[in-house]
């Protein structure tokens, strides 16, 4: 009872009174409530565990107390592990022990304490009291420090709990702690690409926010040094945040640091990457929803696809009264309508059910936002916010459902708030020329491609209607009629109607017309911290649920079907109807099963029966199947509803028997009723007991359905399971992958739906299990094709797939062919992954053959990047490599030939193209003091393809040839004389004795390649390359 009591009480509730109300005092039940306030009962036991293991005994003793433990079995583990946990944030003078002790005794890489940890960020952080927050964010430092795997996951979740507009000291506090943490482990950061990313997108966001006084200015200045660094030293990396990291630059652009940054961008983009050719590229790239989703705290995001999916509309003004009071209340809070919008129009895409419902929809809650803007500073940003996927707009590239809000909110607004309109058309009208003059062109295309989208899936039929309004000013519609004449006549009056793509959507949601009375007035959850207490006195807990009545939909009718049925299945289902509670549904559902199987059952009654059970079980189709937590208890507990007794009694089954056969076809009808059955039993067979090496039912399922293929029938199973329940997806992916994986390696398609919708914690969760063992998501003889499928998808769903494959131990030879498809404007992501990994490789030939087979361009530095690389690291393995290459193809025709490459039939490779990136390289290294074209190796090589190459050859690389002038090779003399050769020759002794007339000839040769784009920003002078003359013997040893 004391437990309940205090579980409610906030970060907000002072410890005094705590005290109060548990009656307590001092120091030990002080920290005693702290622990109360926050922890689950499960965390206590486990707490009580551990220290009685370590209570009075020496510290060799409790470890060893403790490994003990640990060795008896997985739910020991987890029990030590989450009980030391538990002590690290209630106990801080314990907490250096305790996280000895838990890297001692964890056998899992910290996995169990790294899903709590995110688990309390996402559902429990507002809760904690301040010393446990304090404790939390020391453990993720500690974390980090040990370089964990996965704590880059933990530490994305606390930065989305640093909410945008909120300078209240908590807040505060926590983005300088975690900033402090990346700050400090820089090079730990550095490691990897999305927490880059995140922490860029995230920081860049706060930035704005942190101004006025000294505090809030230091801390500023220590964000900015932050994403400057970052910026600039690893642009590649943030270029996968899209096209709002230019949103977001923009919006710090005065600030001193933040204007050179620009100014790069602009006028000198290959200072930041050799790979970033200008702020286009930017521009055009969509950004992930990733992104637009981390700058929502949990809490906020919930609420507001609380509001997208269950308020309706017509009854919405108290829920957004109560969230513009929680969220928007105060003047710093205007920069939030910026993170809410581009929420609402990236991420939240609702699903047909609700477009055709009458649920609130986007564009309302978009156009209530724009009301409550305050200052026009906060409503042109709000605008941009809105339109800011119209400005590059490509229709193969960009989404329906991003610009569908603002032509909605536009339309719906011309009659009960016409001005909204007015503002948002002259908005897009002086967008074009103002965002950035030099790219008006392609502003101007990517807003008629949005409208002209808008127009052919039909999101409007007609857009007249709303560009020559009567309502509108003359002037602004003359401004429309000059910019967008193709759109201002228009045949008949528009018909909304809906659009196919990606979803269907449902325009006309107005409740005008509709019966008042069949709303439930009864109190939502959705409610002010400050309404009353309950009769006990006690706050009441806040819990976002929806209004009570809307899981009632309408009274079940199967009355249709009754009339159909025998008289004693008839009864039964009547029973099962009015069956009370679930344990007495089992009973009866057991009785129907077993009429079903008995020998005079009449299988044409199956569909009929099948229809009945998908009305009366509806509600096991609805909300999440997965426990909140996961345990044998609550799995077992879960697969415990009355329909799931089908599933129970095929387990239970010969697959031979008659009585299978009628229960897979019992199935089969209600898959075609309810698709989502099919998931279901997935999950069944994975979470049962009962069905434990049972998951090769599931392919008699699909046999037995209308689709009748395996494949077919899994592929549509997970997309229903990943658009319903993202956590249910991730726990079945091993089970999938493990039991079928003729269907899922090879499948591209089951890729893309995982990485389409995880976040960053699950991803961490899956390199775990790959890690593990637990799961194989690639094998040798795919991953080539599947990873050829992921350059068309969105780039933060293809980094995830990389990281998902640099997880498996696949050797990169058998991906490398992937340089072939991979072009430098279309696919950076993929790039930058695999240039990231051929640096941690030693190069083979066949590496080296493959990235000099890649077109020579003289924005695409991917190939002079990655030998400048290993030049530094593998300079004499690369030279022997260059000069085999160098060698065979000089013997080939001079045209371009097709290496007989076991690995990859596109390589092609010339002499021409390995001399151009060769001389490539040669440039890049001019200004350093490596030696590699010195090497004899390179010169022996150069030198034999000199002796016979043709003069266009010769004069097209002339620089790149005289490297090898002091390596003395006379081939007019048989191969025994070269040593005597390289001793007496007079053009050698010159240069031994003349080393003046090398230098300046050296500068001569750098002068004829001034005009190099690469070359003529540089304003050092470049010195010469300094080169040791090689051993007579070594020259005299070479067979060429």
């Amino acid at each position: 009872m004391v437990y309940c009591s205090l579980q409610l009480l906030g970060s907000s509730d002072p410890p005094a009174s705590a005290s109060q109300v548990a009656g307590t005092t001092g120091a030990h039940d002080h920290a005693w409530l702290i622990y109360l306030v926050f922890v689950e009962m499960r965390l206590e036991r486990c707490m009580s565990i551990v220290t009685s293991m370590t209570a009075g005994v020496s510290e060799r003793e409790a470890n060893d107390a403790l490994n003990a433990y640990v060795c008896k079995g997985l739910p020991q583990h987890e029990e030590i592990c989450l009980g030391l946990f538990t002590l690290i944030l209630t106990e801080p003078a314990q907490a250096q022990k305790c996280y000895r002790d838990l890297a001692l005794v964890s056998r899992d890489g910290m996995n169990i304490v790294l899903n709590k940890i995110n688990q309390i960020l996402m559902e429990k952080y507002l809760k904690l009291q301040d010393t446990c927050r304090t404790q939390l964010v020391w453990l993720v430092r500690e974390l980090v420090k040990s370089g964990v795997l996965g704590a880059d996951g933990v530490c994305m979740t606390f930065m989305k709990q640093i909410a945008g507009g909120d300078v209240t000291a908590k807040n505060i506090w926590l983005a300088e702690s975690v900033l402090d943490i990346l700050t400090e482990q820089r090079e730990w950061v550095l490691k990897s690409s999305i927490l880059i990313a995140m922490a860029v997108y995230t920081y860049l966001r706060l930035i704005v926010d942190h101004h006025g006084t000294a505090q809030l200015q230091a801390l500023r200045q220590k964000e900015v040094d932050f994403c400057i660094s970052l910026l600039r030293e690893r642009f590649m990396e943030c270029l996968m945040i899209g096209r709002d990291l230019v949103r977001l630059l923009q919006n710090v652009a005065r600030i001193p640091e933040f204007e050179l940054l620009w100014k790069d961008i602009i006028h000198n983009p290959q200072a930041l990457s050799p790979q970033f050719t200008g702020i286009l590229q930017l521009l055009q790239s969509r950004t992930s929803r990733k992104f637009l989703a981390c700058r929502l705290t949990p809490d906020m995001e919930t609420k507001l696809l609380f509001m997208t999916s269950r308020v309706r509309f017509g009854q919405q003004k108290r829920y957004q009264d109560w969230f513009q009071r929680q969220y928007l209340s105060t003047p710093d809070s205007q920069s939030l309508r910026c993170d809410l919008i581009r929420y609402i129009c990236g991420v939240v895409h609702p699903s047909n059910e609700v477009l055709s419902s009458d649920i609130l929809p986007r564009w309302a809650i978009i156009g209530w936002l724009l009301t409550t803007c305050t200052s026009n500073v906060a409503a042109s940003n709000a605008k941009l916010a809105l339109f800011y996927d119209w400005l590059f707009f490509s229709p193969d590239k960009d989404s329906i459902m991003n610009i569908e809000p603002a032509i909605l909110v536009m339309h719906h607004s011309m009659k009960p708030h016409p001005a909204i309109t007015a503002t948002l058309l002259d908005f897009m009208c002086r967008i074009i020329p103002n965002f950035y003059p030099p790219l008006e062109g392609h502003v101007r295309q990517g807003v008629f491609s949005s409208l002209n989208h808008i127009v052919e899936k039909r999101v409007l039929a007609h857009l007249a209607p709303l560009f020559d309004n009567p309502k509108l000013d003359k002037e602004l519609r003359a401004m429309l009629r000059e910019k967008f004449p193709e759109f201002c006549s228009s045949p008949s009056p528009p018909v909304e109607v809906k659009i196919e793509e990606p979803v269907s959507m449902e325009m006309d949601n107005h409740m005008s017309d509709k019966d008042e009375s069949c709303y439930d007035n009864a109190e939502a959850a959705f409610s002010d911290d400050e309404e009353d207490l309950n009769s006990k006195g006690k706050k009441r807990e806040f819990r976002f649920h929806p209004i009570k009545e809307t899981v009632v939909e309408e009274p079940v009718d199967i009355t249709p079907y009754l009339d159909q049925l025998d008289e004693s299945l008839r009864d039964k289902v009547l029973q099962l109807q009015k069956g009370s509670d679930t344990e007495a549904q089992c009973e009866v559902m057991q009785e129907i099963v077993d009429q079903v199987l008995e020998e005079d059952f009449d299988s044409e009654q199956l569909s009929v029966l099948a229809s009945c059970l998908q009305e009366l079980f509806k509600a096991h189709f609805r909300g999440e199947v997965l426990p909140e937590e996961i345990t044998e208890e609550s799995l077992e507990e879960s697969v415990g509803k009355p329909l799931y007794l089908i599933f129970r009694n095929l387990c239970q089954m010969q697959e031979d028997n008659s009585s299978f056969s009628l229960l897979l076809d019992l199935l089969s009808e209600l898959y075609q009723k309810q698709p989502k059955i099919g998931y279901h039993l997935l999950y069944y067979l994975r979470a049962s007991k009962a069905a434990a090496g049972k998951m090769n039912l599931y392919e008699s399922f699909a046999q037995a359905t209308q689709l009748g293929d395996l494949h077919t029938c899994l592929m549509m199973d997970m997309k229903a399971c990943q658009e319903d329940d993202v956590r249910l997806l991730c726990h079945l992916t091993p089970s999938i992958y493990t039991e079928f994986p003729d269907e899922t390696l090879r499948s591209g398609e089951l890729l893309n739906m995982i990485v389409a919708v995880i976040d960053s914690a699950q991803l961490q969760e899956l390199v775990c299990h790959v890690m593990m063992g637990n799961l194989v998501m690639f094998r040798k003889d795919s991953v080539l094709n599947i990873l050829i499928q992921s350059l068309d998808w969105e780039t933060f769903e293809q980094y995830c797939a990389w990281q998902l494959f640099l997880a498996h131990n696949i050797p990169l030879e058998t991906i490398i062919p992937i340089l072939q498809h991979l072009k430098y404007k279309e696919h950076p992501e993929a790039l930058s992954c695999l240039l990231l990994q051929l640096r941690r490789e030693k190069p083979s030939e066949e590496m080296v053959k493959m990235v000099l087979s890649r077109p020579c361009h003289p924005d695409d530095q991917f190939t002079t990047s990655i030998l400048r690389h290993w030049c530094m690291k593998h300079d004499e393995l690369l030279a022997e490599h260059i000069k085999s290459l160098l060698i065979k193809n000089n013997s080939l025709p001079r045209k371009r030939q097709s290496l007989r490459s076991s690995s990859s039939k596109l390589a092609q490779l010339t002499l021409e193209q390995i001399l151009e990136h060769l001389d490539n390289l040669r440039l890049n290294l001019t200004n350093t003091k490596q030696n590699f074209f010195s090497q004899t190796p390179i010169l022996q090589a150069l030198q034999h393809v000199q002796a016979s190459c043709d003069e266009a050859h010769k004069m097209k690389f002339s620089d790149l040839f005289s490297l090898a002038e002091e390596y003395e090779d006379s081939s007019t003399k048989p191969p025994k004389s070269r040593r005597k050769a390289a001793l007496s020759s007079p053009r050698s002794r010159k240069n031994a004795t003349q080393p003046p007339n090398a230098e300046e000839d050296t500068g001569c040769r750098w002068s004829r390649h001034q005009q190099l784009p690469r070359l003529e920003e540089e304003d050092t002078k470049p010195k010469p390359t300094k080169r040791k003359r090689k051993g007579s013997s070594a020259v005299g040893s070479d067979s060429d």
